[in-house]
């Protein structure tokens, strides 16, 4: 590893698990390269980085950090360098977990199957629920499932006036693949109009009374195409992570599933997208989560974020009257950015927005009692409503 600092180049090798000091050829093989301006690594190795300066992967999509050497070899050590970098860095402040829980004490929701009907085939879906009230679907991010929300099943002041529905998307968690069809003998990519259709039918079919969906990342983006498609069905839509059109070269994220490179490359980026004043245990178990999924999910995921996806030119045609909307961003999301929230608040006539300083892409999974401080205001202003 040749690290190219302002002036100073440090330079590591690693040979069978052991370091040395030493100064590799850049053009060598298994060499990988990161260079900088000194005032950009005075920001990445501060205890607390700044906003899109906590990791290696924002600054080196955005031209402030140059990579050298075979991207493969990169994406392949991508965590082992990001771990070398946080090891540079002065200790962070301490961050007060809650108390672990009672042996033997059950958590709220209750899980079960149901069968949903989508291209004229029978897919068997996994949803968990919690609470009473005002009916709440919870969308997860892409390549993921429903337990990203398991905190908010476990707040009273939550769930004493909404019943949370948290369900897996088919081939996304426990929700198998269709039984029948050879699924595996074509390419998954998830479109608008399959994932338009998941929370309409299963609310439909769990016979819900104008409920509200919130939804993350792929979610926060489905949560604003309801609000334009299907306004009849939803009272409100929460968009977490919401933004008219996310821009991004799919072709360039090719190390997201290349055969030579493991699912911990995957969960490490992720990380890149939390913010590190969020609890070290729970970024580290939402990326857990990325590392455990089917890795053509993900993927096939992104078809809806990167590609099918784009309300601009459909967005002025949300009737908040019908269906309320409130979007929230993170500060550390360099993807669903909170400029993409504020664009689409400004096109979106009667919508809210809020910024949440502190957290990042993955709010209620990696920072739930931030999260949740943004989210009752909004609560509150649907029951009143």
């Amino acid at each position: 590893m040749r690290l190219r600092i302002g002036g100073t180049l440090l330079g590591m090798t690693l040979a069978n698990g052991v370091p040395r000091a030493a100064d590799p050829d850049r053009d060598a093989a298994g060499v990988i390269g990161l260079a900088a301006p000194q005032q950009t690594w005075d920001a990445l190795l501060a205890a607390t980085p700044p906003r899109f300066g906590n990791d290696i992967a924002p600054l080196v999509m955005a031209g402030q950090m140059a990579l050298e050497g075979d991207p493969v070899v990169y994406a392949q050590y991508y965590p082992a360098v990001m771990r070398a970098i946080e090891l540079l860095r002065p200790p962070a402040p301490s961050q007060a977990m809650p108390p672990p829980a009672a042996a033997g004490r059950f958590d709220s929701p209750v899980g079960r199957y149901i069968h949903l009907q989508f291209d004229g085939m029978d897919h068997r879906v996994y949803f968990e629920e919690a609470g009473s009230g005002i009916p709440l679907l919870l969308q997860h991010t892409a390549g993921c499932h429903g337990s990203q929300w398991r905190h908010l099943f476990e707040r009273p002041e939550i769930t004493d006036h909404f019943r949370l529905i948290a369900y897996d998307l088919p081939f996304h968690g426990k929700s198998l693949p269709p039984v029948g069809p050879k699924w595996w003998a074509t390419e998954y990519r998830l479109t608008a109009a399959f994932l338009r259709a998941v929370p309409v039918t299963l609310a439909s079919a769990l016979k819900l009374d104008r409920p509200v969906f919130m939804g993350c990342s792929v979610g926060g983006l489905l949560a604003l195409d309801l609000a334009r498609h299907h306004p009849d069905v939803f009272r409100a839509v929460i968009a977490v992570e919401g933004a008219l059109k996310v821009d991004a070269d799919v072709e360039a994220l090719s190390a997201l599933w290349h055969p030579q490179v493991s699912n911990e490359y995957k969960a490490r980026m992720m990380d890149s997208l939390m913010s590190p004043t969020s609890p070290e245990a729970y970024r580290k178990e939402t990326s857990h989560v990325y590392a455990a999924g089917w890795p053509p999910a993900f993927l096939g995921d992104l078809h809806y974020y990167l590609v099918d996806y784009d309300l601009r030119a459909e967005a002025a045609s949300i009737d908040t009257g019908r269906t309320a909307v409130h979007i929230l961003n993170g500060e550390y999301d360099w993807s669903g950015s909170m400029e993409h929230g504020r664009a689409a608040h400004a096109a979106i006539a009667g919508s809210t927005w809020t910024g949440m300083q502190g957290v990042g892409h993955f709010p209620m999974s990696e920072n739930p009692d931030a999260f949740v401080r943004h989210l009752l205001p909004i609560l509150e202003a649907i029951k009143a409503r």
